[in-house]
């Protein structure tokens, strides 16, 4: 298995002082998901979790929903670099036999148009909607006051433990609705990090977490809503901006859709109903805007 950090020399100037020592990176790797030893994605990831990776994949893509939708995943063994050593850079999935097999060929050009913003913002919407397992409950509550939704970013940030040591990493958790933290992953990409949480959760047979809430180091893509929508998750949080489109699909969904999620201030894009709000009040400071805050942009 490859490691997740690596040591480069780097040059440092620190107040016109200059040194040469090695510094901490997190390791950058792609991973090949095979359907039934069918290529069918390449993402660059951070190894570790692939099992729960490439679950989680297919769950974002409507393939699976349980973990008996899965009769085994392994490394290839034939993947090898080019020193002859295995990589465990590509696994391959097996479907159990009451699971239709996919069209592979659609799944191809459905995650290479999303991944390069190819699907117009309709045909995204419908893709999702004809293609959710669970439908998310509009009317019923979550109970998740403001206050502990201002709690959950230093409780991930706490729970990053490789990016303290790199710097270069997202992370996304699973929280209960008293603010619990049930799982983190961390990845250099976010999305990789939401594929693994959720991965996890459908290998223990958690599918579908209606009573969890999603937290995201970052922006809120619609990439990240949708991946949340498909789980059944009700709550996605972000410290970070949504996209319009990203808050098309909650609307859209019935998501609730948090950004801005900074100290006790956050922006509701969609499902305020699903929270426990303070009373309104005009003397309230405001939560930062796109124009006001881009830090974290990321």
């Amino acid at each position: 298995m490859g490691r997740v950090t690596a040591r480069r020399p780097v040059v440092r100037v620190r107040e016109g002082a200059v040194s040469t020592r090695p510094d901490t990176l997190v390791t950058e790797e792609p991973l090949e998901i095979r359907l039934g030893g069918r290529p069918l994605a390449v993402t660059m990831r951070t190894p570790g979790d692939d099992f729960a990776l490439a679950t989680g994949f297919l769950v974002s893509e409507g393939v699976v929903g349980a973990a008996g939708d899965i009769a085994g995943i392994s490394y290839c063994g034939e993947a090898r670099d080019e020193d002859g050593a295995r990589t465990y850079n590509t696994v391959d999935v097996r479907l159990a036999p009451h699971v239709p097999a996919p069209d592979i060929a659609g799944l191809e050009r459905n995650v290479y148009t999303t991944s390069s913003c190819g699907l117009c913002g309709k045909a995204s919407l419908d893709a999702v909607r004809t293609t959710a397992r669970w439908e998310l409950d509009r009317e019923r509550p979550h109970g998740v006051g403001t206050g502990l939704l201002a709690r959950l970013p230093d409780r991930l940030r706490a729970a990053q433990r490789v990016f303290d040591r790199t710097g270069g990493l997202h992370a996304a958790a699973l929280f209960s609705a008293t603010g619990e933290l049930l799982d983190v992953r961390e990845d250099v990409g976010r999305h990789n990090a939401v594929d693994k949480v959720v991965g996890r959760a459908t290998r223990d047979g958690a599918l579908p977490l209606r009573d969890a809430l999603l937290m995201v180091s970052g922006r809120a893509s619609f990439e990240l809503a949708q991946k949340a929508v498909m789980a059944g998750i009700p709550v996605l949080a972000a410290v970070s901006a949504p996209s319009s489109l990203a808050v098309d699909l909650a609307e859209e969904a019935g998501l609730t859709l948090v950004g801005f999620l900074r100290g006790s201030s956050m922006n509701i894009y969609a499902g305020s109903h699903r929270l426990a709000l303070p009373a309104a009040s005009a003397e309230a400071a405001e939560a930062p805007s796109s124009a006001e805050a881009t830090a974290g942009a990321d």
